[in-house]
């Protein structure tokens, strides 16, 4: 199974020149501004302000939508299950055997399923938009966070995809062999789970080797010396001071509307 849809080509530049560190900060003040009330309103404003945001990607929100379904599938499912469990308070919309909906449930149910949206994307353009030695950079000289974390953080983003093809290489072998080729569900549950296990066998080998080579080069050892220089420029100051903008906007759009809903109040 290919993985291209994995790597989306961005035809927009203008976050892919950004410092790391500032896409960082845009992505860490949303999302305590988010974290910090669930209602439906500073979701949407959110959520709207970054699918504004979407040609500075120079991929289509369709595009987006093909590659992280399962965030929309998750977030769906999250709003169907508040709805069904929260607390039951206003004027009754639905009422079938198990199934009560109420006004109070569903707006629940609906900022629950908004709130995670606009959580996940920050991440998801990071995650788009950074090279991970650029990321290594950023954390070790502007940040001053230990070489041990920022190694790990550079290993982990550049062995993604390969736990993704190795996946799709350890599902072809067991096909091969005919494991959990009879289709039932039960052999296709074990199959998974096998699958799962030798993922994670193989991921600690690869780490467990990983280490050892890093260790052997000295990482870690003491003072390092940097190949590329981490630096701010205007480009960071803008997206700083958009991702401020975007959290105050949901803030204020939210206590205006008189949804604001402080969880640690």
């Amino acid at each position: 199974m290919s993985t291209d849809y994995l790597t989306p080509v961005l035809t927009g530049r203008t976050l892919l020149r950004a410092n790391p560190v500032s896409k960082l900060f845009a992505a860490v003040v949303i999302t305590l501004a988010l974290m910090a009330s669930i209602d439906w309103v500073s979701a949407a404003v959110a959520l709207t302000c970054e699918l504004a945001l979407m040609p500075l990607l120079g991929i289509s929100v369709i595009g987006l939508a093909r590659r992280i379904w399962p965030l929309l599938v998750a977030a769906l499912i999250g709003a169907y299950g508040t709805a069904l469990l929260a607390e039951k308070t206003g004027g009754v919309l639905l009422d079938v055997g198990p199934f009560l909906f109420t006004e109070g449930s569903v707006a629940a149910g609906i900022a629950v399923g908004l709130r995670g949206l606009p959580l996940a994307l920050p991440g998801i353009f990071i995650l788009l938009t950074t090279d991970p030695t650029d990321l290594a950079d950023a954390l070790a000289q502007k940040l001053r966070l230990p070489s041990r974390f920022v190694l790990g953080a550079l290993a982990s983003l550049r062995l993604v995809g390969l736990l993704v093809e190795q996946w799709d290489s350890l599902g072809l072998a067991r096909h091969a062999r005919g494991v959990g080729s009879d289709g039932s569900a039960l052999a296709r549950t074990r199959n998974l789970l096998g699958q799962s296990f030798g993922l994670i066998v193989q991921a600690i080998r690869r780490a467990t080797r990983l280490a050892t080579a890093m260790e052997a080069r000295g990482f870690g050892a003491g003072t390092r010396t940097w190949a590329r220089e981490s630096t701010y420029s205007l480009l960071d100051a803008g997206i700083a001071v958009v991702g401020l903008l975007v959290a105050v906007g949901a803030v204020t759009a939210a206590v205006l509307a008189g949804t604001w809903n402080f969880i640690l109040g």
